[in-house]
């Protein structure tokens, strides 16, 4: 099993990749806050629930958001993000029998999955594609058309986002490629 680095940290990215839920959920909350602290989430949360994640029963939980806003918050925006996660858990629930790995387990055709990562509450295009191209790059899911569907967050040597962090080098890279697009539209902007 490949051993992901998102979170720049050992505990944290050890559950990132042993526990599909987690990876979900970390890329949920990749929002409006450091990627690392987005993807230490999963881990702060099970530790404040103490045990592993489980999708029925964050679905249903009505302290959520209180888990969240426990200092230091998992999230800037902790009852809104507990909201997503419940949400992103009861689609789970609903879809795929409560199962984040059965939305990309069996699916053979990249299309197909993008499709399925599109249908998950919080998750658009651009976060579609590029949970796409971290379950190529990182986790050997590789369904025919895979780099086609995550668009160019699938390229080989690119150094866009958080598909592409596998060491502190790299994420170095990938925050000096989104310095240098924010540069480029703000100076195109004005």
């Amino acid at each position: 099993m490949p051993t992901l680095h998102l979170s720049q940290d050992a505990e944290a990215d050890a559950l990132l990749s042993r526990d599909p839920l987690a990876l979900l959920t970390g890329m949920l909350l990749d929002q409006q806050i450091q990627m690392e602290k987005a993807f230490r989430g999963p881990q702060v949360l099970r530790e404040r629930l103490g045990h592993d994640l489980d999708a029925g029963e964050l679905a249903e939980r009505h302290d959520l958001a209180e888990l969240f806003a426990t200092p230091p918050a998992i999230h800037r925006f902790p009852g809104s993000m507990a909201g997503r996660v419940q949400e992103l858990c009861r689609y789970l629930v609903e879809h795929h029998g409560g199962s984040a790995a059965a939305v990309w387990e069996g699916v053979d055709d990249g299309a197909e999955l993008l499709r399925r990562l599109k249908a998950l509450p919080g998750f658009g295009e651009q976060k579609a594609k590029i949970f796409l191209a971290l379950l190529g790059k990182q986790l050997n899911v590789r369904p025919a058309g895979w780099r086609e569907a995550a668009g160019a967050y699938g390229d080989e040597d690119a150094f866009r986002s958080v598909a592409d962090v596998t060491s502190p080098e790299t994420l170095l890279r990938v925050r000096a490629y989104k310095q240098s697009v924010k540069a480029a539209a703000k100076k195109a902007a004005g």
